[in-house]
């Protein structure tokens, strides 16, 4: 399998074919013999889980998707693995109108609220005599840890990590790396509060640092 797709990929006639043939041409969404006949026999689904009905599944064969057990993607949501694979862990739950689009994982008992874009996807636009759709695309993998919440209306860019049993407050945009147990917010996302052991309490932290 591994030399059938490598075949495919570098040939550039060939693989336009293959692409037409998984999806109609300048669309995000896969044909729907794909998405009934394919997909359902290579993506995994965990007992219990749910996609609501009005879900946008812009899920292709050719990168992984995974929904854990016990998982909910609520209604108007879009996902695309398109250019990276998109991972739900357990008892995840992704709220109304979210967008996804891998590479992105989000791990056990996470919990997404209203509205979240997350995007592993960058254009690149350095060339000035192609419009910036014919220009290569960049991933960096998104991920969010085991038991992290996010409000509603937040980005987060590509390639950025946060932490286990973190806060990210609702319209924030997080374009760095956040530790575990930490509750950010802002444009761009400030620490402004963090768990210490020692302790044993979450403590203030100066936000403009």
């Amino acid at each position: 399998m591994a030399a059938i797709i490598q075949k495919v990929k570098s040939n550039p006639k060939l693989k336009k074919l293959v692409l037409w043939l998984l999806m109609p041409n300048n669309q995000a969404r896969p044909r729907l013999w794909v998405k009934w006949f394919v997909n359902p026999f290579l993506h995994h689904r965990g007992k219990r889980s749910l996609i609501r009905r009005n879900t946008r599944m812009d899920v292709m064969p050719f990168s992984p998707f995974f929904l854990g057990d016990d998982s909910t993607i609520e209604d108007y949501c879009t996902v695309n693995n398109g250019v990276g694979a998109v991972y739900i862990g357990h008892r995840a739950r992704v709220g109304i109108g979210t967008v996804l689009i891998g590479p992105v994982e989000i791990r056990d008992d996470v919990r997404i609220a209203q509205h979240v874009v997350m995007s592993g996807l960058n254009h690149s636009y350095e060339d000035v005599t192609k419009p910036i759709n014919q220009q290569p695309v960049t991933t960096k993998p998104i991920t969010i840890c085991n038991e992290t919440w996010i409000g509603a209306n937040v980005f987060i860019s590509a390639g950025v990590t946060i932490g286990k049993h973190c806060v990210v407050a609702g319209g924030s945009v997080v374009t760095k790396d956040v530790p575990d147990y930490c509750v950010v917010v802002g444009n761009p996302a400030r620490v402004i509060k963090r768990y210490h052991s020692e302790s044993g309490k979450w403590e203030r932290m100066d936000a403009t640092k």
